[in-house]
């Protein structure tokens, strides 16, 4: 008995540490068009998901971890914060493509739960076509800024 009081007390704590972390899901647009949603984990890092198109003929899931490099305290409201990290990607069209992907970015948190964000995220990977591996130079836009508008909980 004791040990199943103990169980549902972690379960209960790591349920209630989950629900504390800042979160964020909006919409990412720029060469690519996802859904996105964030997910802080403790610190001011956080983890990236998306979910969407890449290049408007391919669908595409893609989740980076990101380290909060600085946050200037530009403005007496609000947050701003430089961010950058390492993340994967995982393609689907008429090929299947894998890709590594870099993240850097600067967002802003208004003091009302908006964020705004401009990022780079360029992937570099292979199509996978008929047993033939191509390198997937469509990743190479991911230098094109993209526009992220997310309301943050």
């Amino acid at each position: 008995m004791k040990k199943i009081l103990i169980a549902a007390v972690m379960v209960l704590g790591f349920a209630v540490a989950a629900t504390a972390q800042p979160k964020a899901i909006g919409l990412r647009w720029g060469f690519n068009t996802e859904i996105s949603y964030q997910h802080n984990l403790g610190g001011a890092n956080f983890v990236e998901a998306n979910l969407g198109t890449f290049g408007f003929d391919s669908f595409d899931i893609s989740s980076t971890y990101n380290f909060m490099i600085a946050q200037p305290a530009w403005t007496s409201q609000g947050e701003w914060g430089f961010y950058a990290g390492p993340g994967l990607a995982l393609g689907f069209n008429n090929a299947v493509n894998f890709a590594v992907q870099g993240q850097i970015g600067l967002e802003y948190t208004f003091w009302f739960p908006l964020q705004l964000a401009v990022d780079l995220k360029p992937q570099f990977g292979f199509w996978a076509v008929n047993g033939h591996a191509y390198f997937f130079r469509e990743g190479l836009y991911g230098f094109i800024p993209s526009l992220s508008v997310r309301y943050r909980f």
